[in-house]
């Protein structure tokens, strides 16, 4: 049969694809930038019609009226594997409940709850080519997995999209349904680095030596970070998130992948997020490719990768070296993502080194996000056991192998001054670390 024809024969409008979807089913749904906008707008129009419609997300970049509204509520509700800031505002409104995950294990060990069963896939694709293959475009965290594992398989296809390669090729044959839905791509703008996060980026390239492979995070101290390593060579990059500054390195030739040891020649990455510059970069670049989280953050690959630097910020660590990324105190921020993932990942690898970046105080300085145990509540991203550097303004901190009294000295010496004391004061007087007397 010709393409075309085999095309033209899944095409629904967006209304016909959100009438497939039943009470009591699962959606399970693209995330960050590849999701699939429209089908996530039109399901709204259906909520009186439907009860108990549970959808997995992650990193929700735009706000939906089916977890905004509280009409919705009992209609529809979001698991989801990394909050954003609609899911930070909702949260105490019981619409999303968090799920707990290390992101190469994400996708599976939720279908493994459901013992491998999901009832409908709605993900996001570039149109389809004269052969009838479409690009997933800028993500595989929980795509594909989820994609194969589905009843119902629908793509949303949207002609911004850039067409990416690795693992990223669905076939028409492979789904069950398109719809088309032409929309401008989400924008994430960089960060201008701080003062304050220039000079963490200045300690943390003073330990990326030429031929490493980077992973980097999002956010002003990422993006300081390659203002100091503007004089290394033949950088590689093996991350889970593709982000503008890399697109810098590789245009400045500072990262040419040259010397990695896994996928050599080749930016590996599992989703891609930022603004159209990104995107153009990345529209059929054989240079990049995209695969599976469970492929890209499995520490036992980032490991294959020989001096792996992998860098991750933080919102709060303790002197046991416990890092929370993910919430504070008790309210849900983020999630855990694949920060554990790279940062042990990168300590495998040989000459790797996994470093945890934060600012030394939050709030206007009025409180240190060092502090001798976390707030109550916290949910421990990186446990002790696995620390390795800590970066703030104030320098460098090693952690791996140390004991809880040298953590806590090494702490105190890249907290802010003015909660140096009060550190070692609480962990005397909590018997974290008991004061010596003779």
């Amino acid at each position: 049969m010709d393409v075309s024809v085999k095309v033209e024969e899944k095409i629904l409008t967006l209304s016909e694809a959100v009438a497939l979807v039943k009470s009591n089913q699962t959606i399970g749904v693209a995330i960050a930038g590849s999701e699939p906008v429209g089908l996530m707008t039109e399901i709204a129009n259906r909520w009186q019609e439907l009860e108990n419609v549970h959808f997995w997300t992650c990193l929700p970049m735009r706000s939906y009226d089916i977890f905004t509204k509280p009409e919705m509520g009992g209609h529809f509700f979001n698991e989801n594997w990394f909050y954003s800031g609609t899911d930070r505002m909702v949260h105490p409104e019981g619409h999303v409940s968090y799920i707990p995950n290390n992101l190469h294990r994400a996708a599976s060990d939720k279908l493994f709850s459901t013992r491998g069963h999901l009832d409908v896939f709605w993900g996001t694709a570039t149109p389809p080519n004269e052969e009838g293959y479409m690009s997933l475009s800028l993500g595989l965290i929980v795509q594909r997995d989820l994609l194969e594992a589905a009843d119902l398989k629908i793509l949303e296809v949207n002609k911004h999209m850039p067409w990416t390669y690795g693992d990223t090729l669905v076939h028409i044959s492979e789904v069950d349904y398109i719809v088309e839905n032409h929309v401008p791509l989400v924008e994430l703008p960089s960060t201008p680095p701080s003062d304050t996060e220039q000079m963490i980026g200045g300690y943390i390239a003073e330990l990326i030596e030429d031929g490493a492979t980077i992973q980097l995070g999002i956010g002003g101290i990422p993006n300081a970070i390659t203002a100091f390593i503007s004089n290394r060579r033949d950088l590689g990059v093996h991350t889970e998130m593709i982000v503008d500054g890399m697109v810098d390195l590789f245009n400045a030739g500072i990262v040419n992948n040259s010397k990695k040891t896994l996928h050599p020649g080749k930016m590996i990455g599992a989703f891609a997020l930022g603004t159209q510059k990104l995107y153009d970069f990345l529209n059929h670049n054989r240079d990049v490719e995209m695969y599976r989280g469970r492929y890209t953050n499995d520490p036992y690959v980032i490991a294959k990768n020989k001096k792996m630097i992998s860098v991750n910020t933080a919102l709060q660590i303790d002197i046991l070296g416990q890092v929370c990324s993910q919430s504070i105190g008790t309210r849900q921020f983020s999630g855990t993502g694949g920060q554990l993932d790279t940062h042990r990942g990168a300590q495998m690898s040989e000459g790797g080194r996994g470093i945890i970046a934060l600012r030394s105080t939050a709030k206007n300085g009025s409180i240190s996000t060092i502090v001798p145990t976390l707030a109550p509540g916290a949910g421990v991203t990186v446990p002790s056991q696995d620390v390795d550097t800590i970066i703030t303004e104030f320098g460098v901190a090693e952690l791996r192998g140390r004991s809880v009294k040298d953590r806590m000295e090494a702490l105190i010496r890249v907290a802010h001054p003015d909660f140096r004391e009060w550190i070692r004061d609480e962990a005397h007087r909590l018997g974290i670390v008991p004061k010596v007397t003779f």
